[in-house]
């Protein structure tokens, strides 16, 4: 293809009209660069689901283009997936030291080889078949986090990452505005740039005001303190151990994420703290109430988290008094907030203060909002527009900032998961799209539980099930034993002994039917007892039990 005819593809297969899953596609002819790959969590109505990553067919169908994936930040949204994507496509995959610290320690869990990761420092340029690819230092809730710039052959790509502007950095490192700047002075095709927080007006607070939250709280309480924040919020679980430090207590890491994230931090230096000031938490019984925090997983109410065992009094080494201090350092992702109020009320039952809300401080986000967002489109100065990273409204809120702030309302390229956006040097536009959904992830099955197995498990959550247990003789076609019903989930049998033995009574006059009109074929004769019998149930009780006959031959 001649130089000038060449066309720059981006291709979102997550993140679009979402909060979590983020994966784009970036392509130049026969070439691809893949920017994260992240899970989201499951939705309410996903019963038993563990997980849901991006379906990845595209990028399976060009495994031969791809040249490496890049990473932005160590959160889960952005490298939960790689697990299951390494396993199916093995490239590398470049992203900053504790990004690749905390992935590394996944691909472990899951028994995949990481020895085709490759360390990069903010401010780092590497090249990857026709890319150039820039980290740009950035703040977020994670440190290590990093925008992107990519060099194409059409012309310049800036992706912010996730990343909020932040005077006052725990680490000291602000988000790197000349860099962006200068980006924008040179030239950029197109932008992409986090919506989070595009709803939200003014500035982001900076995470050092939590520093003071807590300070204030560890000042008024009187016995433990448990903090409950994200595993992956570095800096926050810095600012608690340096409160803990002023007021001489010892902090007590607990939940197995938290672990982790606290021993790689340690160990790679994002994370500091005196001799002696961490302890295990098997020696909590060795020290005062008032000497002692805790730092835990469960501020999302997560039902197997450490914070919602103590919340129901369910874990082996921590028990709720009366006197502990609760801060729940962290805001309900959309969806948890019913969870999250549980357990703030389970923990005041048990007498605990509980600190946490928005009021008071313990919390900010790791988002721009929108006078962050205007800046960096005046910094970046973008020809055209994409905003990602967050559900629709989010995404109409910031196109609607980019015409504020002056940019062409046909320059903004709004979409979903698997659109084409295609660009040359002068144009854009949506050029088709490719397959793109979700894939759930059930214990060991990956991609194996799809939409009609969920609307099974909805079926047998809402009304249960029947199994209808028939012995018949294959020869004459004549039933020798049964029916006999099992019930699961619709009524409780013994109290319902007239209901059950009127639907034997159906069951046994569906298959005198099949008899009489000489119904041989088993799958006919199920069916006409499921129709029976699910007739007269709904009748009797508005219910729609799933029916499962079983024929048994002799």
């Amino acid at each position: 293809m001649a130089k000038g005819a060449q066309k720059l593809q981006i291709i979102p297969l997550g993140g679009l009209g979402e909060i979590g899953k983020n994966m784009t596609v970036i392509r130049v002819d026969d070439e691809i660069l893949v920017i994260d790959s992240g899970l989201m969590f499951p939705e309410e109505d996903m019963l038993g689901i563990d997980l849901v990553i991006p379906d990845i067919s595209y990028l399976l169908e060009n495994r031969e283009k791809i040249k490496a994936i890049v990473l932005t930040h160590g959160h889960e949204d952005h490298i939960g997936a790689l697990p299951y994507v390494l396993k199916q496509i093995n490239v590398p995959v470049y992203g900053t030291r504790l990004t690749l610290g905390i992935l590394e320690g996944r691909l472990k869990e899951n028994g995949v080889d990481s020895s085709n990761l490759h360390s990069v420092m903010q401010g780092d340029i590497i090249n990857v078949g026709c890319f150039s690819v820039g980290f740009i230092r950035v703040n977020h809730s994670i440190p290590d986090a990093v925008g992107l710039s990519i060099k194409t052959p059409v012309g310049m790509i800036v992706h912010t990452g996730d990343f909020k502007l932040d005077y006052t950095p725990i680490d000291g490192k602000m988000t790197d505005f000349r860099r962006f700047s200068d980006l924008g002075n040179k030239g950029v095709l197109v932008m992409m740039a986090d919506s989070t927080n595009s709803e939200r007006a003014g500035h982001t607070p900076s995470e050092s005001t939590v520093g003071a939250s807590f300070d204030k709280a560890f000042h008024n309480a009187r016995g433990r303190i448990i903090v409950a924040t994200f595993s992956s919020n570095v800096h926050r679980i810095q600012q608690v151990i340096d409160t803990a430090v002023r007021y001489k207590r010892r902090v007590a890491v607990l939940g197995r994420s938290m672990v982790n994230v606290v021993n790689i931090s340690l160990e790679l230096g994002y994370i500091t703290c005196p001799e002696g000031t961490l302890i295990d938490i098997d020696e909590i019984n060795n020290f005062r109430a008032e000497q002692l925090v805790i730092v835990t997983t469960g501020s999302q109410g997560e039902p197997m988290s450490a914070l919602t065992r103590m919340a129901m009094s369910d874990h082996r080494k921590v028990t709720i008094a009366p006197n502990d201090t609760v801060i729940i350092s962290a805001t309900p992702i959309p969806g948890n907030e019913k969870l999250v109020s549980k357990t703030i009320d389970n923990l005041l039952r048990l007498g605990a203060n509980v600190v946490y809300g928005r009021d008071k401080g313990v919390h900010v986000s790791g988002h721009a909002s929108q006078e962050e967002l205007k800046l960096m489109h005046n910094l970046v100065r973008p020809k055209f527009f994409i905003p990602v990273h967050g559900e629709y409204h989010h995404l109409v809120q910031h196109a609607k900032l980019a015409q504020e702030l002056g940019m062409p309302k046909d320059h903004i390229f709004m979409g979903e998961n698997g659109t084409i956006f295609e660009f040359t040097r002068d144009k854009g536009t949506v050029a088709g799209k490719v397959t793109a959904g979700m894939v759930m992830v059930d214990g060991l099955g990956v991609g194996d539980v799809g939409n009609i197995v969920l609307r099974d498990r909805r079926q047998l959550s809402q009304d249960g099930i029947l199994i209808v247990v028939v012995t018949m003789d294959k020869a004459s076609n004549t039933v020798v034993a049964g029916p006999d019903i099992v019930s699961r989930g619709f009524v409780y049998v013994r109290e319902s002994e007239a209901l059950m033995d009127e639907a034997k009574a159906r069951v046994e006059q569906a298959l005198d039917r099949c008899e009489d009109e000489g119904v041989k074929e088993w799958a006919a004769i199920k069916s006409n007892v499921r129709d029976a019998l699910g007739r007269y149930l709904f009748e009797k009780t508005r219910r729609r039990p799933m029916i499962l006959p079983i024929i048994m031959e002799i």
